[in-house]
Order: C-alpha cells, then structure tokens, then sequence
C-alpha cells in the first residue's frame, strides 16, 4: 500500500513538469515563420505563372468600381462647381429613350404613374403623393436637379443610386423630358415635314395656325 502512495506522489510530482513540457511544444509550434515567409509578389513583380508575365492581373470584366474614381462631375453627379447642370453630359439617342422608358417604368411609375402625373399604383394605395413633372416648377428645373433627385433621394423618395447605372438615370431624365414636351406640346412644335404623320384634324388645325400666324402679326411659342 505505501507503495503505491509513493507511486501516486511521485505521478504527482511530475504532472506540472508533463504540463509544462506539453504547453511548451505548443507555443513553439505556433512561432513558426511561415506567415512571414510566404512566398508572396510584390507590386508590379513577375510572374512566371501566368502568360503575359505579371502578377497583377488585369480587373475581371463588369467589376464595379467603389469610391470616388470618377473625374466627370456633370456627368457623375450632376453638378459643375455645386450647381446643377442644364445640358445632358452626351448626346441622346432615340435607343436611349426606349432604355429610359424602360428603367422609368421599372423605377419611378410605381409612384409617378407612366405619363408622369405623380398617381401611381403605389399612391393610390396610401403612399405619399408623389410630384408631378408637369408642375412649372419642375419643367423649369435643370436636368441636373433631376439626376441629384434620383441619386440622392428626396422627401419620402429614397435613393436610386444603388440601383439605377449613371447613364441610365440620364436616360430616365430624357424620357422624363420627353413626358413633358409631350403633355405641353402643340402642333406648331411639330416640324412641317412631320405633319402628314400626325391625325387629320390634327395636321388640319396645325396648317390652319401656321397660315393664321402671320397675318395677325406673329408666330407661336
């Protein structure tokens, strides 16, 4: 029996020397230098791997850039020195209205309604009234004004820049214009070869005006 008493203190004994021991070979296993010896490039360095001999590849097509990267203010915020800009940053297409219809659709008939009036499904079921584009106050703003509108948000319209691609909010601006002229616009703004185009009555009323014009005096706005 004493025995195994001088047995059971010697194990005793030796149980901090064993955890000491144990601890030991731990951390020396995790002072290695592999993470500081990695193999690793350094900017701009070559590569024998891949086949144009950089390590810095190129950026995969579609990658979306974060950050202010962009040096064009009119055309990325749409202002030039804090104000508002009054002409598109490039030239507006017939296909970029069909996309501006399209992305205004999507985006801004759910409140505004597809003719702009500011009556969309999503107002008549008890969301705020939304504005309408034919008020004075908003065909008398700058296309800018409207491009800060739909990136920034304003009132209870929440930010479209997240969803809604730089060019596209100037085409939407476009198709919005196009809303406009169209609510606004007369025969007189029809060109004289486009006439035969429009209806009968309308064509008749438009050459009507345009011969009525000049004998009192005047031509229309």
């Amino acid at each position: 029996m004493s025995n195994q008493l001088l047995g059971a203190k010697r194990r005793s004994r030796l149980l901090p020397f064993a955890f000491c021991l144990l601890t030991s070979a731990a951390l020396s296993a995790g002072c290695r230098q592999d993470m500081h010896d990695a193999p690793r490039y350094d900017p701009l360095e070559e590569s024998a791997i891949w086949r144009n001999g950089m390590s810095a590849l190129p950026l995969v097509h579609g990658t979306v850039a974060r950050g202010h990267l962009n040096d064009d203010s009119a055309r990325d915020e749409g202002k030039v020195d804090g104000k508002p800009v009054t002409t598109f940053p490039f030239p507006i297409t017939r296909a970029d209205l069909d996309r501006g219809q399209e992305r205004f659709n999507i985006y801004c008939a759910p409140c505004h309604d597809r003719t702009g009036s500011g009556n969309g499904m999503v107002v008549q079921r008890g969301y705020r009234q939304a504005a309408s584009y034919h008020i004075d106050r908003l065909r008398d703003a700058p296309v800018g004004y409207f491009f800060d509108v739909i990136t920034n948000g304003f009132g209870v319209m929440p930010d479209y820049k997240a969803q809604i691609p730089v060019d596209d909010r100037w085409r939407i601006i476009a198709y919005v214009r196009a809303l406009q002229l169209a609510r606004h616009a007369t025969t007189a703004d029809v060109p004289a070869a486009d006439l035969g185009k429009l209806d009968p009555p309308a064509a008749a009323n438009a050459g009507a005006a345009k011969e009525a014009g000049p004998k009192a005096g005047g031509g229309q706005e």
